[in-house]
């Protein structure tokens, strides 16, 4: 066992921060700490997902401090997006959740894409379950923003929350193939603005068709920058909660995680600055050919 994974249960936030940049970076050791994890079921995992522009982050400051109030703990994953140019990336969770960064009861940690599709980093399934071993009251996974593809969180998460707003009203039609069937919780941030009324009554008759045996998706106006309608959104969140503990989703999310993480290891061996140092050689030839490059990394 990692001698930093010892000291998880006792919520030393350094060593847990010291541990994740371990897992994340795969460090020495790192495999070590994931073995020793606990099966850890009780803790719920929310992800909180959208286009951009929609609020999340305000929606999580909101919540956070709902929670807080409780004299709950709470651990956020944010999760940036990597430039595929310089491979860098912008980790603004600090910029966008500085109420919260003083708080002891709070911990925020952003994850970088680093190229991986669906909304989250490669490494998040592992990172989450390093902060159920910490023993947070509730885990919040904020994703990229970037639209339909986001429907990895769905594989993650016990309950998903959609956000939305007004504006996205002409879009309902298009987007709803995409990350429209994910949530649990549909919310339309911003609802102050005008349209928002003609959009909800669309939304709440698509989320009368997903209707299931046990749940039917509510759709929430929320206005977060002036803490409207939060009250309600985590009502509804530990309603989903108690209900997703119950329908045995728990071998579904299971194999998903399972899956990505077989994916992940699977492709370690592959460098993708690599490939783009290869591919500079190469694209010039004309018998350049994109599936016969590919091929041989099959």
């Amino acid at each position: 066992m990692h001698p930093l994974a010892i000291d998880l249960s006792y919520s030393n936030l350094r060593s847990l921060a010291r541990c994740i940049t371990i897992v994340e970076n795969e460090l020495d050791g790192f495999e070590d700490i994931l073995s020793s994890l606990k099966n850890v079921t009780t803790i719920p995992v929310i992800g909180i997902t959208g286009p951009p522009g929609a609020g999340k982050s305000s929606l999580l400051n909101e919540l956070i401090s709902k929670i807080t109030l409780q004299k709950k703990r709470v651990a956020v994953l944010a999760i940036d997006p990597t430039s595929p140019f310089t491979s860098g990336s912008i980790l603004g969770d600090r910029i966008r959740m500085s109420d919260h960064f003083n708080n002891p009861d709070v911990y925020i940690r952003s994850l970088a894409t680093r190229g991986a599709l669906g909304g989250l980093s490669a490494k998040t399934v592992e990172v989450v379950e390093v902060l159920k071993n910490a023993h947070f009251d509730y885990i919040f996974i904020e994703t990229v923003g970037v639209g339909q593809s986001e429907v990895e969180i769905v594989g993650l998460a016990d309950t998903v929350v959609l956000a939305l707003v007004p504006e996205s009203g002409d879009e309902v039609q298009t987007i709803k193939s995409g990350i429209m069937e994910i949530g649990h919780i549909y919310v339309v941030n911003k609802s102050d603005r005008a349209g928002s009324d003609s959009f909800i009554k669309n939304l709440t008759q698509l989320a009368q068709s997903r209707h299931t045996q046990n749940w039917e998706a509510p759709v929430l106006k929320t206005v977060a920058t002036k803490g409207e309608g939060i009250d309600l959104l985590l009502s509804k969140i530990n309603e989903h909660q108690k209900i997703a503990a119950n329908t045995g989703n728990r071998a579904i999310l299971l194999a998903e995680k399972i899956f990505s993480l077989i994916q992940h290891n699977k492709m370690r061996a592959i460098n993708k600055n690599d490939i783009r140092k290869e591919v500079e050689q190469e694209i010039g030839k004309d018998n350049f050919n994109l599936y016969s490059f590919a091929k041989k990394y099959f």
